[in-house]
């Protein structure tokens, strides 16, 4: 199974549990909205495109801040769709989902903003990523992105894991990555750290947010009872076991 499928897998079997146990990622979308507000003098947008948009997290604060005329949501997952457009049918004058890889699904053109949350941390080319987004925006159009920096879950990496992400970046990175007529206008990071009782609830936060989606582990209790060995002799604070998130928010423009 190659990568995209293994995400697509992951975030497809996460996706019943995903909005009850995602709230470092709900509040990353909703910092990321704030960025945005406070960066454009406008509070209309005529068209908009998010990409990898899952359970609505990034869509609703998207549409609770600002007047969207049309939006155009894609995901990965096709069991998406429904919950997207009946999330956002009653906001908008004109909807549309795509499915599909935002590497190579067909893009909406002449966009005013495109915006993404806890998504490009699966992308490995950010050079062509942004390249193609670029080429969609309208002139004063947005982008508003957060992924990952690469801090982020270092616990799981300096016990083995090999289930990185492919594209993490810091905040200072991302300006050498934009194309030629795209500014920087805002990029800063931080750290939350999540506790969890056990081994066990950390493999389930993970399952339940697919935020591991390229694990290939099977857990055997053997398997288990050594992880959490070692994870309590380098990764315990009071008794928990931590997780470090380290977000990253990245807002621009097209000149």
């Amino acid at each position: 199974m190659n990568s995209f499928s293994k995400v697509q897998q992951s975030f497809r079997r996460s996706l019943g549990n995903y909005h009850q146990n995602a709230l470092i990622q709900q509040g990353i979308a909703v910092e990321l909205v704030a960025l945005l507000a406070a960066a454009p003098p406008q509070r209309l947008f005529n068209r908009v495109f998010e990409f990898g948009a899952g359970t609505g997290f990034l869509t609703q604060s998207l549409l609770k801040t600002f007047t969207i005329k049309a939006l155009t949501l894609n995901d990965i997952v096709s069991e998406s769709r429904d919950r997207l457009l009946a999330g956002a049918a009653d906001q908008v004058k004109s909807l549309n989902f795509i499915e599909g890889a935002i590497e190579t699904c067909e893009l909406p053109s002449n966009q005013d903003l495109i915006a993404s949350a806890s998504v490009v941390q699966w992308i490995g080319d950010h050079h062509a990523l942004l390249a193609r987004l670029t080429q969609q925006l309208n002139a004063g159009g947005w982008l508003a992105m957060s992924g990952f920096g690469h801090d982020h879950f270092h616990e799981l990496r300096a016990l083995g894991s090999e289930a990185a992400a492919p594209g993490y970046r810091d905040a200072d990175e991302w300006e050498g990555l934009l194309p030629d007529g795209l500014e920087l206008v805002h990029a800063h990071q931080d750290r939350h750290v999540l506790y969890f009782d056990t081994a066990l609830d950390l493999l389930r936060h993970l399952r339940d947010t697919g935020v591991n989606a390229l694990a290939n582990q099977s857990w055997s209790r053997r398997r288990l009872t050594q992880f959490e060995a070692d994870y309590r002799s380098r990764f315990c604070v009071d008794g928990k076991l931590t997780l470090t998130y380290c977000p990253v928010w990245v807002i621009a423009r097209k000149q």
